[in-house]
């Protein structure tokens, strides 16, 4: 049975490339193309950690787009504190066989579900700028595709850039200000990192079990995580490194995982004080609801497609071929 036919918008730092394992190494996912933007790292740069993400799923041939290098409005951020210079821990990953695609990725997501009408679906990882600037092109986008998940916001309110706002959506807020204007609870839904801090946390004990696996693709997860594991400890005080990215593919892949999920009315702060913080309307007097909000998945069931999916040994050749 094919898998489920996905476009995916980010921003390649080290938890997104996890997540393009899940998606593009397992049975669950089909992707037919990778976009990128700024956020975790300027756009070169994550274009090309999603190239070598690709090539070590055993998925070369997948076009990769480069897309906006810079929010809407405000001067670039990125989280190389976090994820290290190259995005990747600064481990020396070698170049990828095969070059970005010339068209933008702008293009891509407003073309790609013109061709396949209501059957893919959108994953996002990072800022959203890129859908957007598609999205200010075509109000309509979201309803094109089958499914919006976005790895956005923190619905507790608790952050790990700033006190209250997580980082894709503070990187961002007036692009994700224009997704939330045009979002549906049906269509879109959000997977924050309140799920990612609970249910999602690689403890020691799972870091060592990922190591042991020792294919390429479990000693790439783990290596690539080795600056984030020394950010969690020193700054979120978490029991291990957490997986936010990877949490919310799970949810596209895998959406029986979620177990606990709300609709509700979602704008966000565009102030200095209170950038990027989710505002959350459950009054009784609130407007009607414009998103899914994701508030608890199945750890045990999330970490067994983590491993399961790193477990495996993809072939080196054949589908990189098309490299040039």
């Amino acid at each position: 049975m094919p898998g489920i036919p996905l476009v995916i918008d980010t921003d390649t730092g080290s938890d997104d490339a996890v997540a393009l394992l899940l998606a593009a190494a397992g049975d669950l996912g089909d992707v037919r193309a990778v976009t990128t933007v700024a956020g975790n790292v300027p756009v070169a740069t994550a274009t090309r950690n999603a190239l070598v993400s690709l090539e070590t799923a055993g998925r070369g041939d997948v076009p990769v787009h480069p897309g906006c290098d810079r929010p809407m409005t405000r001067t670039p951020s990125t989280a190389q504190h976090v994820h290290g210079q190259d995005g990747m821990g600064d481990i020396g990953l070698p170049d990828p066989l095969r070059a970005a695609e010339r068209e933008h990725a702008v293009e891509v997501l407003l073309s790609a579900p013109r061709r396949e009408p209501g059957a893919l679906t959108l994953v996002t990882l990072g800022p959203l700028t890129n859908v957007a600037a598609a999205l200010l092109r075509d109000r309509d986008l979201l309803s094109r595709y089958r499914h919006v998940y976005c790895m956005a916001g923190a619905a507790d309110l608790r952050g790990n850039i700033s006190p209250t706002a997580e980082f894709n959506v503070w990187a961002d807020p007036e692009a994700a200000r224009v997704v939330l204007g045009a979002a549906t609870p049906d269509r879109v839904t959000w997977i924050g990192w309140d799920v990612s801090r609970k249910d999602a946390v690689m403890t020691p004990e799972d870091q060592l079990r990922l190591e042991r696996l020792g294919t390429p693709m479990a000693t790439f997860a783990h290596r690539v995580n080795r600056t984030v594991a020394d950010w969690a400890r020193d700054v979120t005080g978490l029991a291990g490194y957490d997986l936010p990215d990877p949490v919310a593919m799970a949810v596209a892949l895998r959406p029986d995982l979620v177990v606990e999920r709300e609709e509700a009315y979602v704008d966000v702060a565009l102030g200095e004080e209170t950038r990027g913080q989710l505002v959350i309307d459950r009054r009784r007097s609130a407007p009607a609801p414009n998103l899914t909000l994701v508030r608890r998945v199945s750890e045990s069931g999330f970490k067994r497609l983590l491993f399961d999916t790193c477990a495996r040994t993809v072939p080196p050749g054949p589908r990189s071929e098309g490299a040039r």
